[in-house]
């Protein structure tokens, strides 16, 4: 048939619904649809049935915009909605969290401000493979050396302020790590490629692989990067020079080795370290010798349960106070357990909604308190929570802190983040936690020790 026919041909094969097979020509043009034109005798049943479903799905619509979780976990408090959790969220004080993090990345202060003198922060690379002629190159001489044989690997540790940058990965037309790092990397690509990437007028960048991508806003104290090249004069002290003037101040190398050849950022590591810190107010914080057990009604909070009506939620009066010792008990729930936290993750695609890729083992999980004396001489109060894990999902540590503070506030049972895991609906947890509060504190390439962490168990 010429395309440049008017007409098109489709045959439907037999099926035992039908009686006869049908022949039917129709213009390319036409606006009817297959199951309407095929189904003619039943059309008018058709289209009530698409106006039904039209109903209902608008009824849903109307009902879920009020009501944003789909769970009847029981709680003492009402539970607060979406806006309400991100305005409680981002409402908090956030500025001298930022300030922290930038004197930590500046190497003005540490973590042992939070934590006691006993934290330390070391990064070695005891369980990276070393290099090693016998593990690598037994079967290849130094004669024949070639391709990715030749190459040398570097092993690139380093912190940056998150709020300087528009996250770790590289994007067009903004300022990120990833785009800083690789510019600074340029003058050590070898020469064949610096001649293809000029050729194709591509700017002369390093290729940068990373341990993790970060958001904005997002702060990495030891994140970890690897850069490879086929020369063989470049040092480690250069890479460091390199980058350190590249964004000083908001970017600092904390250490450069050679590495061997197998070794990948990502891959490579086995747990995450992440903390994030939440500014506490005396309206809206519970000190850790109580609870919301404790919680009276003379704070305008009546004990109710989750309700499923609409206006019932509207009218209730729901609990702004929470206490640190609530919030660790439900996270400590989640240690030593393979779960997945696709409930807990944000922006995923749905390939990645089921089996193996959606789990991640926690090792860790833990609230306190703490105090620090900010710039302004003033003595603040954080809740510091750590998560320590193999891998985390997409906002998984944002959406972890915010839900673990909404059901703390709503007198939840111990168990709420392991019943979430249920759920069938993403805004059955809580919308993410601010940035500004998350940093990634390091990246380990041996088993995860449980004696290294700053929030000891009871």
């Amino acid at each position: 048939m010429s395309v440049t026919s008017k007409y098109t041909s489709i045959f439907i094969p037999f099926h035992s619904s039908f009686r006869t097979p049908f022949r039917r020509r129709f213009t390319t043009t036409t606006t009817i649809t297959l199951h309407k034109t095929l189904l003619h005798r039943h059309r008018r049943h058709f289209y009530q049935m698409n106006i039904d479903m039209n109903m209902d799905k608008h009824s849903e619509v109307e009902i879920e915009s009020h009501v944003h979780y789909n769970h009847t976990l029981p709680s003492k408090y009402a539970r607060w909605t979406a806006r309400e959790s991100f305005q409680f969220m981002y409402a908090r004080p956030w500025q001298p969290v930022n300030d922290f993090y930038l004197n930590i990345v500046r190497g003005t202060h540490s973590l042992s401000l939070l934590f006691g003198p006993q934290t330390v922060l070391d990064h070695n690379d005891t369980g990276i493979p070393a290099l090693s002629e016998e593990t690598e190159l037994e079967s290849v001489s130094s004669k024949d050396r070639h391709g990715r044989w030749a190459r040398v690997t570097f092993k690139i540790v380093h912190s940056y302020h998150g709020a300087s940058f528009d996250g770790w990965q590289k994007q067009p037309g903004l300022n990120t790590v990833q785009s800083v790092v690789e510019g600074s990397l340029g003058k050590f690509v070898d020469e064949k490629k610096t001649q293809m990437l000029r050729d194709k007028g591509l700017p002369v960048e390093g290729c940068a692989v990373v341990a993790g991508r970060t958001d904005k806003g997002v702060t990495a104290l030891q994140q970890v990067c690897s850069f490879y090249t086929w020369r063989k004069d470049v040092k480690p002290r250069e890479v460091e020079d390199a980058i350190n003037s590249a964004a000083p101040g908001k970017l600092r190398i904390i250490s450069v080795s050679e590495v061997s050849r197998a070794f990948h950022p990502n891959f490579s590591a086995k747990w995450r370290r992440y903390l994030y810190i939440f500014p506490l107010t005396d309206g809206d914080y519970m000190d850790q010798s109580g609870g919301n057990e404790d919680f009276s009604a003379n704070n305008g909070c009546s004990s109710v349960r989750d309700c499923a009506n609409k206006d019932e939620l509207e009218s209730e009066q729901k609990s702004y106070v929470f206490s640190v010792r609530k919030v660790n008990r439900l996270l400590r729930q989640l240690e030593g357990k393979l779960l997945s936290y696709k409930m807990f993750a944000r922006d995923t695609k749905a390939s990645r909604n089921e089996g193996p890729p959606t789990e991640c083992f926690l090792y860790h999980a833990r609230a306190m308190e703490t105090r620090l004396s900010t710039d302004y001489n003033e003595e603040t109060r954080f809740m510091c929570v750590e998560l320590v894990a193999n891998r985390f999902l997409r906002k998984m540590v944002r959406v972890l802190v915010a839900t673990s503070i909404r059901e703390a506030a709503a007198g939840a049972e111990d168990d709420a983040l392991l019943q979430l895991m249920n759920a069938t609906c993403r805004r059955a947890t809580a919308p993410p936690a601010p940035p500004d509060g998350l940093c990634l504190v390091d990246v380990g390439y041996t088993e995860f020790d449980d004696t290294r962490f700053f929030i000891h168990k009871e």
